[in-house]
């Protein structure tokens, strides 16, 4: 595993990497909301065991990145940001597959992502994606807003997973910021302005018992996207992390096969 950096629009940002000797593909990871990417090695083992060479980084704001905590301004910055992610990956394994996979807040990143830069794509993976009508409208319509951090049980049945989730200095325990809050709102329009430019395979998995990003709300884009070969997995009991879930095997199970069938196709 390698932890360089790279000069994001705020500042340094933190990068993982899970190389392999000889990928069959690349793996971006795109993480969510007030988490960061170290959160996620387990779903880049499996992807490795897959044949993936794996890549995320911290977004900025979060985790080991620079730039003030779970403050994101401008999300079409953070998907720049993630574009000198592949731009280095692309350097080391040039001429192989690239699957993007994000997770909530990193599935708005990710949607994005493909919108304007979906040549450079295999496929894309979307895990709970925060996209669609989530909410996010009455949060800002809250004055003042409220000081009260996501709840680690709304996460995932694992009580084990709640516990690391609530004792993780990495991980923003704060309030939701309104720049932040705005910022998603003006992408999640985007997304839905630009659904016809996500074209290819795209799995969408989710959980059935999401709280935090309810499944009914991110079907509102998933369903725009006219023009790209969407599959769906959607998981009864599963809460929001569902690579955290108590069945996170059968899910990742679902996430490689569905990459390997891109990468041997």
């Amino acid at each position: 595993m390698i932890e360089p950096t790279l000069q994001g629009h705020a500042g340094s940002l933190h990068v993982r990497s899970w190389e392999h000797d000889r990928p069959s593909h690349v793996v971006i990871i795109a993480h969510g909301y007030g988490e960061h990417i170290g959160r996620y090695d387990h779903v880049a083992a499996a992807l490795r065991a897959n044949g993936g060479a794996v890549y995320g980084l911290d977004h900025a704001g979060h985790g080991q990145s620079q730039g003030e905590r779970a403050l994101i301004a401008d999300f079409e910055n953070v998907v720049e940001d993630l574009h000198l992610l592949v731009a280095r990956a692309r350097d080391v394994h040039a001429g192989i597959p690239l699957v993007l996979l994000g997770h909530s807040m990193g599935g708005l990143i990710a949607t994005r992502y493909a919108q304007r830069h979906g040549g450079e794509l295999t496929g894309l993976v979307l895990s709970a994606p925060l996209v669609g009508n989530p909410g996010t409208g009455a949060l800002l319509a809250m004055d003042p807003l409220p000081e009260i951090p996501i709840d680690p049980s709304v996460l995932s049945r694992d009580e084990a997973v709640q516990r690391e989730y609530a004792g993780d200095p990495l991980i923003y325990h704060g309030g939701f910021l309104r720049v932040t809050l705005a910022a998603m709102a003006a992408a999640l329009l985007d997304a839905a302005l630009d659904s016809p430019r996500l074209t290819g395979p795209l799995l969408w998995q989710h959980g059935e018992a999401d709280q935090l990003v309810p499944l009914a709300g991110s079907r509102r884009l998933i369903e725009l996207l006219g023009n790209a070969q969407v599959t769906a997995r959607h998981y009864p009991d599963a809460r929001h992390e569902i690579f955290n879930e108590i069945n996170r095997d059968e899910i990742l199970r679902d996430t490689t096969q569905f990459i390997s069938g891109l990468v041997e196709g």
